[in-house]
């Protein structure tokens, strides 16, 4: 058993450079990103734009209802879309959005629910720590809510007892969207499927 925890380690250390390694930043973009609060990954940092237009408007509501999905193509990574999640908090603090001004749900439904399981559930699942527990902890603390509908946690035999306690259960994706709708949230989709 004490030889097994060393080689283990090895394994994730190398699975996690090999998925970094996947995803190296071009030079032309590496020489100019930023990354205005969460740099967690280097795909969730931001571009300058030389005098943008649209932007910061202290009359307006930043309220951004995420729309998550998806199935876990590459367990040793962190999720795309909840990178995406992450660059949009960025993209509103590069365009001067005060971080008090910034409400974001993410709303998780489909097989992306396998991406929020708590770390026993997905190391029995794909024999390896959950990469994304690390993201939402992140988005967590800069005020991000998390959501995951309820139908598809059934459709997957899930409960709230095997996922991540950072997100909490809603009734339906569908639910959470026209609720979040009604309270001033524009709806934004960052998943591909």
């Amino acid at each position: 058993m004490k030889n097994f925890i060393p080689v283990l380690l090895i394994l994730f250390l190398v699975s996690t450079l090999h998925s970094f390694a996947q995803e190296d930043i071009p030079p032309h973009i590496k020489e100019k990103i930023t990354y205005p609060v969460l740099d967690f990954h280097p795909w969730v940092g931001v571009m300058p734009v030389q005098d943008p237009l649209m932007t910061y408007n202290p009359a307006l509501d930043y309220k951004v209802a995420i729309d998550l999905y998806g199935t876990v193509k590459d367990s040793t990574a962190i999720h795309s879309a909840i990178l995406e999640v992450a660059r949009t908090y960025n993209l509103n603090i590069a365009n001067g959005v005060p971080p008090e001004k910034i409400e974001i749900a993410a709303v998780i439904h489909g097989g992306l629910v396998q991406a929020i399981l708590n770390e026993e559930n997905y190391e029995s699942k794909y024999s390896q720590p959950n990469p994304n527990l690390v993201a939402i902890k992140a988005l967590e603390e800069v005020g991000v809510k998390f959501y995951v509908c309820g139908q598809s946690m059934a459709f997957y035999n899930l409960d709230a007892s095997n996922i991540t306690s950072m997100v909490n259960m809603a009734v339906s994706a569908k639910t959470t969207f026209i609720t979040l709708g009604q309270m001033g949230y524009s709806y934004l989709n960052v998943s591909e499927d």
